[in-house]
Formats: C-alpha cells, structure tokens, sequence
C-alpha cells in the first residue's frame, strides 16, 4: 500500500525543480537522484541522451549499479520505450533488475533502478515534470555549446572508448562461443554447424547495431548537421524579415565530431542573430565546407559594415571556437556588410605533454590522472596498474597538490582542459607488483 505522505508544499516544489534545472551537465545525474529520491526511492539511476555527444551517459546512485552499467543496456531500453514498450525490468549492470523508465520529447531516457513505491498519489507526475524539466535542459546546454561543455566534450571522449571496449567484450564472447560449439565432440557436425550459425548471425547483428551506436554518438554527417541548423534558422527567415541563404557542405565531406557540430551551429545561430540586430540587413548567407581537416564556417549580411569585433558578443563566439582549438575572425567594410569565418580543427590538438610538463607530473602520477580524468575510481586505479589502493591514494594527493587543487572532481576537470585525456593515451596493465 502507498505510503499516506501529505503532497510537498509548492514553494518546496518549485524550489527542487529549479535544482534541477540549473544544474551543470556534470552534476545533473546527482541532482535528479536526490530530488527524484524524495518521492521515489530507488537504488540508482541513469539517463542515455545522444544530444550529449561527450557523455552521453550519465549516472548517480549505488556504485554497484553506476560502474557497471552500459551504454549499450541503456541503449537497449532506449529502443524498447522508442518502440512503444515500457519495460519494467531490464539487464542494467548485468543483472535482471527492476526499473521505471521515463521517456523525454528530446529523446532520452531515465531508468530509475530497483524503484521504491510513489511517496503520494500524483507523485509520478512530479517525477515525469522534473525528468522532463533536465533532459530540456540537457538539450539547451549542449546546443549553447558553451566553452567549457565543449572543452569537457572534447576530451571526454573515453565514453566513445567505454562503449567500443564493451563491443569488443562482447564479441569475444561471441567468437568464444563460436569455437566452443565447433570444438565440442557432443553434437554431430550439421547440428554444430547449425549452431555455430546461428551464433555467428546473432553476433554479427550485435557488431553492426553496436558499431552504429559508436558512430552516433562520436560523429554527425556534415549534411546532416547543416541540415539541422537549416531546420533552427527556418523561423527567423520566414517570419524576421531577413532571407537567409544557405551554401550546403559537399554531400561527401568528413563527418563531424559531436562538440564540433554543436559549437559551429551555436556559433552560427548567436553570429546571425547579432547581424540581424543592425539596420538595413536583408539578407544573410551561411556557408559550412570542409578542407580535411578543418570545418570552414562563414556567415556574411548585407548590411551597413560596422559590425564591432570588439563587442562582447562577438568575443565570446570567439571564445568558443578557442575552446576546441579553432579560431574566429570578423571583416567590416563599410556600405559593403560584414562577414564572420570560423575554422575549427576536428581534430583535438594534442596538448597533454605541455600540461605533464607544466604540473611536474611523474610518469605514475599521469598515469593516475589520466585514469581519473576516465573516471576510475582508486580500486580500478589499482587494478588496472598493478598497484595497491593506498598506493594509488598516495599518487592522488601528490597530483592534488601539484595541480593546485583538493578534490577528484577539479583534478580531473583541469586535466579535461588541458587535453590530458585517457583515450589519447591508454593506460596499459601492469604486471602486479610493478
């Protein structure tokens, strides 16, 4: 039976919604926990968004649950609420449980694990609003792409990795199982045969699915990422008085990472509605080409040519296209309009070593860090480099204080801007005792 808990004063309501609402992407997760556990309880929860190409998933709860879940599980739930379904239970972490999955116009899902009963009747709808209320504004913090989100999107790219080195996983169960059914001496050889193809074509659907999810969330076709900036623009050429032209990419250009088509449509959304704000401007055209390396952006008006490079707007455009190691220049030329080009490289700059060099990192010490910045925990730590937890608890504090700061989170977020990210270097395994 429902437990009879009187409904949350609406000051109290509307005091917890806007935790939510602004809460950094980073710490999201957390904040949904606590405030969804109020009228929920649960053991551990988790959100799958593509809109966030740099971590698309994020987890807050029992570590049990949140270090072992997979992008892959939560893809999979994904796809049975996308169909039609609701689930009530799952394999999350590898294990059977119980969930309550919710749903979100932007596409992403939030699976809370092992649920509770409603504190009130009603209380679904409160978890439906609040939920509802994050993955909006997910949505609206990726698509802002401010420096730091694209900074963190770019060298958090060990997602990307998690999701290939479960695939990897995966298949070598597959082929594990493959061999063992040839190899057996129980069964004659049209029914291995038999089998071992039905294995093989069950494991090759799985490689397929799971190589299109790792390219979904790294990387955006480049008409497809125009395609979506056309679709924003829509409005303001057909009902603000400008006519604004588009130059379309070439078709088969290089797909574009996830941060970088974030920030090249932010760039050009703030770039076209500062040009629309001057007197005299009919007429904007916006131009995306790609020369192999670099995303080329140009949004040139018509208008009067005295658009201030100065102006604060302007510099923090510029301010983003520095994050991922871009660039943004502006040309006004009186009675002739202005123009604003941006180049973004797609590639992150390899800017690790400057920053080993600069904190006085010893060899253990990176190694330590860069498995922080991938966001192991210090048991992981000391499995994945053969050395005792206390070990690692000792590394950690020399790290903290040769980077200045006190805490996990801060290490790992000031190594994610200076590019010091696992997957750029994977960490091997060492021999225990090393």
């Amino acid at each position: 039976m429902r437990p009879s808990v009187p409904h949350p004063d609406p000051a109290v309501v509307a005091e917890r919604v806007g935790a939510v609402a602004t809460a950094p992407l980073h710490v999201v997760a957390a904040r949904l926990h606590e405030v969804i556990g109020e009228v929920l309880p649960h053991r551990a929860l988790a959100v799958f968004t593509e809109d966030c190409t740099g971590r698309p998933q994020k987890k807050a709860g029992d570590p049990a649950i949140t270090e072992r879940v997979t992008i892959a599980e939560l893809d999979a739930v994904r796809r049975l609420v996308a169909g039609g379904n609701q689930p009530t239970s799952a394999v999350i972490a590898g294990t059977e449980r119980e969930v309550r999955v919710y749903d979100a116009p932007t596409g992403a899902v939030l699976v809370l694990c092992e649920p509770g009963d409603l504190a009130y009747r009603g209380a679904g709808d409160y978890v439906r609003a609040v939920w509802v209320t994050a993955a909006t504004r997910i949505r609206q913090q990726v698509a802002e792409a401010r420096p730091d989100y694209l900074r963190e999107s770019r060298a958090a790219s060990t997602e990307r990795l998690r999701v290939t080195a479960e695939l990897t996983a995966r298949h070598e169960t597959d082929l594990e199982t493959l061999l063992a059914t040839l190899r057996g001496r129980d069964l004659d050889d049209s029914r291995a045969r038999a089998l071992a193809t039905d294995t093989a074509a069950v494991a090759l659907v799985r490689v397929r699915e799971g190589s299109d999810l790792v390219a979904s969330l790294a990387e955006e076709p480049v008409s497809q990422a125009f395609g979506r900036l056309r679709a924003d623009l829509r409005p303001l050429s057909r009902y603000g008085g400008v006519e604004v032209q588009f130059v379309e990419p070439p078709a088969d250009g290089r797909a574009l990472p996830g941060e970088v088509a974030h920030a090249a449509r932010a760039v050009v959304r703030s770039a076209v509605l500062l040009m629309r704000e001057q007197e005299d401007v009919t007429r904007i055209r916006v131009q995306w080409d790609c020369d192999g390396t670099n995303l080329l952006v140009s949004v040139r008006d018509d208008g009067p040519g005295l658009l201030d490079q100065g102006r604060p707007a302007l510099r923090q455009l510029a301010t983003r296209a520095t994050a991922l190691g871009g660039s943004l220049a502006v040309e006004a030329v009186e009675t002739w309009g202005s123009e604003i080009d941006v180049r973004i490289p797609l590639d992150p700059p390899d800017t690790s070593d400057t920053a080993v060099h600069l904190w006085d990192l010893g060899a253990r010490e990176t190694e330590v860090l860069r498995l922080l910045v991938a966001g192991r925990r210090n048991r992981q730590i000391a499995a994945d480099l053969g050395i005792s937890e206390n070990t690692v608890k000792f590394h950690t504090s020399q790290v903290y204080r040769k980077l200045g700061v006190t805490s996990r989170a801060a290490a790992a977020a000031l190594a994610a801007d200076a590019g010091l990210g696992f997957s750029d270097h994977p960490v091997p395994h060492a021999a225990p005792g090393r």
